[in-house]
């Protein structure tokens, strides 16, 4: 990590740390929302000639495959 990086982490930890729970909360329920449309997007770039039923396929077999597998 270079200095600058290292810069921009303690300050987002400064910025954590100064919010509620409540807040923080919220925040990574915003960033997995995020998260969860970046990935549709991108599937959708990737398949744009597929179906609406196809692409739902593609997207639920997609999301399968990150869940934590620890059992």
């Amino acid at each position: 990590m270079n200095l600058k990086e290292r810069l921009n982490h303690k300050l987002y930890i400064q910025v954590l740390r100064q919010m509620s729970p409540e807040k923080r909360l919220l925040k990574a329920f915003e960033l997995s929302e995020f998260t969860r449309q970046l990935f549709i997007h991108g599937l959708q770039k990737r398949f744009p000639h597929l179906s609406d039923e196809e692409f739902q396929k593609i997207l639920l077999k997609r999301i399968d495959k990150c869940h934590n597998r620890n059992y």
